[in-house]
């Protein structure tokens, strides 16, 4: 039974409840390894109990159903990494279904708890179907200003956002964030501006060579290899030689 409508609370404990019943204490200790919580590593503190995605996406198949943006708070701000995605993945079913008024909703409530969008996985389901989706016909400021935040998980929300647009063949954004991002220091960032500028070559070889041509001597290893990844082996190494 669908809760009442004023209560806020209830139906988070009830998909939380219900995230725990799930946890397997071998698959945290690898979702621990492989996101990086030891100390000093990207993800220090954050906590696994052990839930796959497939069991996530239908958990928020479920909950999207029931929940309201609001509803999805007591997820979004919990010390569970699985709590925070069942929110985002709530939130990105809800977004992608609703009205102007919710979608602006969702796009505020995100932008302003991203201090819970806190490792890749998080910003990378997330990002792109609700900042990128919300801002496709709209002023695109507020990805420059996460650009340049002092976060590394605003940063790469930055960047990862504007795969929305690259979807649509509209990659401005794309580059204008990739020239801001290009000489970062972290190996996460390096990442995701290498997808995206791989994702523009998907649709637009020219746009993304034109764009290597100029800045590959200045770009981090990494994220040049990820983005000629789809290039012919004699296109890769003459960009890496460059």
């Amino acid at each position: 039974m669908k809760p009442q409508e004023n209560d806020t609370t209830a139906i988070a404990v009830e998909a939380r409840e219900r995230l725990l019943s799930l946890a397997s204490k071998a698959q945290a200790e690898i979702s621990a390894r492989f996101f990086k919580t030891a100390p000093g590593e990207y993800g220090e503190g954050d906590r696994f109990i052990g839930v796959k995605m497939p069991q996530l996406h239908a958990l928020a198949r479920e909950y999207a159903h029931l929940m309201t943006p609001t509803d999805v708070l007591p997820l979004l701000t919990d010390a569970i990494h699985e709590c925070r995605m069942l929110a985002l993945l709530v939130w990105t079913r809800l977004f992608s279904k609703s009205q102007e008024t919710t979608r602006l909703q969702i796009y505020s409530l995100y932008l302003s708890h991203t201090a819970y969008i806190n490792n890749w996985d998080l910003v990378d389901l997330s990002a792109y179907k609700i900042v990128g989706e919300y801002l496709l016909q709209r002023d695109r400021s507020e990805l420059l200003r996460l650009a340049e935040s002092a976060s590394l998980w605003e940063q790469r929300i930055a960047i990862v956002s504007t795969f929305a647009f690259i979807r649509r063949n509209d990659f401005s954004e794309t580059l204008r964030i990739a020239d801001m991002l290009l000489r970062h220091k972290h190996d996460l960032i390096h990442k995701a501006v290498g997808w995206m500028l791989r994702e523009v070559g998907k649709h637009d070889k020219d746009v993304l060579t034109a764009f290597l041509e100029t800045r590959c001597g200045d770009m981090p290893r990494t994220m040049l290899r990820y983005a000629i990844e789809r290039f012919s082996p004699a296109e890769r190494a003459y960009f890496m030689r460059k």
